[in-house]
Parts: structure tokens; C-alpha cells; sequence
């Protein structure tokens, strides 16, 4: 049976760090505050939106929303994030992704102001995370990945990692976070010859592929540590991650349930963000 790295006992550790840090900027009058700016309203964005404000609540860390129909005009969201980055009270700011097809998302992005992007989508936050700069922030769900690693003490140190994923919202960030771990790093994606071989070499793995179930029992090994980004709905209409976690345990050595493990974390590192933001500016 392998180790479950369970993200609640994480983000628990995360959670005291920051309610001491609100305290400090409290007394010095300061009330740390996520903007959240939503188009539409997608299930998804939703849920994530709902666990973001609870946890920001719990945390002392105020909320703004800035809610837009889904038919709203680029004039009008550029407006918008106008609003964001000149109101003195928004200290970091989330932007649901992927906007509508009619919006500029590009543009959208490169208007934010990189001191508020507490989820690292501007060219100014990823400059940090692949220069190994402390400028910007990093994507939460790479960042939770390794807080989770730091958590349950994986060395990374002359390790071999896999990344299962290429994309600029976990794969590659969580490819550059390893790196500064002193891992040697892999990336695989769609175009990787024979990926399951690739990947039982590794001695981490993370798996951001964005498919339910796409790493089996063929694709690991004794001795392994396995991180599960996967958010995905299988055919029963339950939650489950990108790795087929039934045929994985009983091998590997550690593995992050889906649900219960990254994003129990993320909403945290998130939050975390916005009160470092805060503290960068006033402290």
C-alpha cells in the first residue's frame, strides 16, 4: 500500500503560516484582499470560486468580485482589469480562464498588472519561475506540487522527475520548480515515444495530461513517488484524477488521492499569494 500524500494535512501547514502573516499586516491596518473577475458562469469557475472565497474567509483575507456577463465586450473586461489594478485595496488578482472565444485572452492577461497575478499567468510572473527569479508568482498548481513534496520530505536533490504535460498552466512551471529542486527533469507529452517506459525511470512523476486515467499500472514502478494534478469526471459522475489511482497504489511508493490531494492544496498557495502580495508592498 503506498503513502497517501493527503493535501488537507498540507495545506493545513500552509493555512497557520498565513493566518500569522494576516495578523501582521492587520495590525498595521492593512486588510489583505483577493479580486476575483469572472465571465459568464461556468460550472467550474463556480465551484473553484466558492472554495476560494471560503477559504480566503477562514483565512481573514477579504474578497472583491468583479462579475461580467458572458457576452461582455472586450472594451468592457479591459475596463475592468483598469479597475483591478488601480483599486489600492485588490492586492492580487484572479482571472477565470479560458474566457469566452470572442475575448482577447491574451490581451487580457498582458493588461494585469504583474504585481497582482497571484496566479501566475503574466509574462512577468514566468519569467520568475523560468529564470528562478523571485519576481511575480508561480502558477498555484505547480507551486502545490511542490509544497506537497516539501511537506512530506521528498528530496528532490539527483533525483530523476517526469512531467506527464506540457502546458504553461502546470506542465512546464512544474518542470522548471523541479529543476530548482536539483531534479533532473523530463517532459513528456502527446508526441513522446513509448511515454510509459519514460516514465518508469522516474523516481517523481508528476501527471498534469488533462485525460482521466491516462497513467495505468503500466506506467510505474516500485520505489515511486506519484503527484496527481488530474481534475477530470468519469463515467459513474465522480471526481478522479489523470492517473488510474486503483491500478497505481499498490505499486508506487507515495500518490495524491484525486479528490484530497493537489487542489486541497491550491486554493491555499493561492491565498498564500495575495498575503505575500500584500506583505511586498506595505511591509
Amino acid at each position: 500500500m503506498a503513502e497517501r500524500l493527503l493535501g488537507k494535512e498540507v495545506a493545513a501547514a500552509l493555512n497557520e503560516k498565513i493566518k500569522g502573516q494576516v495578523a501582521q499586516l492587520k495590525e498595521k491596518g492593512i486588510n489583505p484582499t483577493l479580486g476575483i473577475v469572472r465571465v459568464g458562469e461556468r460550472p467550474d469557475d463556480l465551484s473553484y470560486e466558492k472554495g476560494a472565497t471560503k477559504r480566503c474567509e477562514t483565512l481573514g483575507v477579504a474578497v472583491k468580485k468583479f462579475l461580467l456577463p458572458a457576452d461582455v465586450t472586450q472594451e468592457e473586461l479591459m475596463a475592468t482589469i483598469k479597475q483591478v489594478n488601480e483599486d489600492d485595496e485588490v492586492n492580487g488578482c484572479l482571472i477565470f480562464r479560458p474566457l469566452p472565444k470572442h475575448l482577447d485572452e491574451g490581451a487580457v492577461i498582458k493588461a494585469l498588472d504583474p504585481a497582482k497575478d497571484v496566479d501566475g499567468i503574466t509574462d512577468g510572473s514566468m519569467v520568475g519561475v523560468f529564470a528562478g527569479k523571485a519576481q511575480g508568482f508561480p502558477p498555484c498548481t505547480p507551486q502545490a506540487c511542490m509544497e506537497i513534496l516539501d511537506h512530506y520530505g521528498i528530496d528532490c536533490t539527483g533525483k530523476k522527475a517526469v512531467v506527464v504535460g506540457r502546458s504553461l498552466v502546470v506542465g512546464k512551471p512544474a518542470a522548471m520548480m523541479l529543476i530548482k529542486k536539483n531534479a533532473t527533469v523530463t517532459i513528456c507529452h502527446t508526441k513522446t515515444v513509448d511515454m510509459p517506459s519514460v516514465v518508469k525511470e522516474a523516481d517523481i512523476v508528476i501527471v498534469a495530461a488533462g485525460r482521466a486515467g491516462v497513467v495505468d499500472d503500466t506506467y510505474v514502478s516500485e520505489g515511486q513517488v506519484v503527484i496527481d494534478v488530474g481534475i477530470n469526471m468519469n463515467a459513474e459522475g465522480k471526481l478522479c484524477g489523470d492517473v488510474a489511482f486503483d491500478k497505481v497504489e499498490p505499486i508506487v511508493k507515495a500518490i495524491t488521492p484525486v479528490p484530497g490531494g493537489v487542489g486541497a492544496v491550491t486554493t491555499s498557495v493561492l491565498v498564500g499569494h495575495v498575503v505575500e502580495a500584500a506583505m511586498r508592498k506595505y511591509m
